[in-house]
């Protein structure tokens, strides 16, 4: 109990609540009717998928600025292969833009693995290019309810259990993605490479592989997020998703991802996802302008950064004293049997 009580999780998913159960006091519709229940669960779930992939990339000591860019693109794409190809199936079509999504964080991969050149200045750069690609391609155009098929729409809005499909879309992936990054070995390896990348190199691990593998899944979880936008808001247009990048790294650090790698956890980014998107909907209930809102978010980001720092230096301190007790600590005498030690 203890260490549950410990975890960052815990704190964040105990402030949601308290968050919840405030809003709800000053208007019940928050979370006692039935679409406000429905909006709890769906308002965070596309962020969610873009922390998901943020927190694997930055636990490996990288960044992707492009997510909101490729969720644009790709929205924009899913809309139009139904106009243009209106025989092509719904999986089919959901299938190709999720592809693209991993192929555009392949190409963040691919510089920056081979470039060797900062992340975060390769994604600010595909951050515009993909955006500029999406704007040249849409022009004043924009994707309408009535260009998409009413099956593919239905995935926005359709409900399993009383939760809405996009929100359990969401948790799979979260859950999936834990399992691996917790578990699987090369899971286990990003959090080598990112607390200490030279050290996993002279180990012999493959980082270069891990880290373009890293933005390859943040491109397709992105890729994910596009797909369901355009089944969610049944409208795209060239600016979809735009800002989206800076929330998705707010929640993966609000969620305990370590901005400088090596540690954190693709539940606490997903909690921190969900935290983000009820404060936007909690503080105007409680009559709070959006200047404030804006504060809060950056408190709390800046609040997690020191606390990361704190617990760091800490921890550093207790294994550098573990370190010198147990070499000072006297050997066990050798046990003499027949003479020979």
């Amino acid at each position: 109990m203890t260490r549950v009580l410990r975890r960052r999780e815990t704190s964040i998913a105990l402030a949601l609540v308290i968050l919840v159960v405030v809003a709800t006091t000053a208007n019940d519709a928050f979370l006692l009717s039935s679409d406000g229940f429905r909006d709890l669960l769906l308002a965070p779930s596309l962020l969610v998928l873009l922390a998901v992939g943020q927190a694997a990339v930055i636990i490996t000591r990288n960044v992707d600025l492009s997510v909101s860019s490729t969720l644009g693109l790709v929205a924009f794409a899913t809309g139009s292969m139904f106009v243009s190809s209106p025989g092509l199936s719904v999986p089919v079509v959901m299938l190709l833009g999720i592809l693209l999504g991993a192929a555009l964080g392949a190409v963040n991969g691919g510089l920056v693995t081979s470039a060797r050149v900062p992340s975060l200045v390769i994604t600010l750069g595909t951050l515009y290019a993909y955006r500029g690609i999406t704007v040249i391609w849409a022009g004043t155009d924009r994707i309408s309810a009535g260009d998409m098929p009413r099956s593919f729409l239905a995935i926005g809005t359709e409900r399993v259990l009383g939760i809405p499909v996009v929100a359990l879309v969401a948790l799979v992936v979260v859950v999936g993605a834990g399992v691996y990054l917790g578990y699987a070995r090369t899971g286990r390896e990003f959090y080598a490479i990112g607390s200490e990348p030279v050290a996993a190199r002279l180990c012999g691990l493959p980082v270069g592989r891990r880290v373009f593998f890293a933005f390859v899944l943040s491109g397709t979880l992105a890729g994910l997020a596009g797909v369901l936008f355009a089944a969610r808001y049944a409208t795209v247009a060239s600016n979809a998703g735009t800002g989206l990048e800076l929330q998705a790294v707010a929640a993966a650090v609000i969620g305990g991802v370590a901005i400088f790698g090596g540690s954190g956890t693709v539940a606490g980014a997903a909690l921190g996802a969900v935290l983000l998107a009820t404060i936007d909907r909690a503080l105007p209930i409680l009559g709070i302008p959006d200047f404030w809102q804006q504060a809060v978010v950056g408190v709390l980001i800046i609040g997690a950064i020191v606390l990361d720092r704190v617990l760091a230096v800490r921890t550093a301190r207790r294994l550098r004293s573990t370190g010198v007790a147990e070499a000072v600590r006297p050997l066990p005498a050798a046990r003499v049997t027949g003479g020979v030690p």
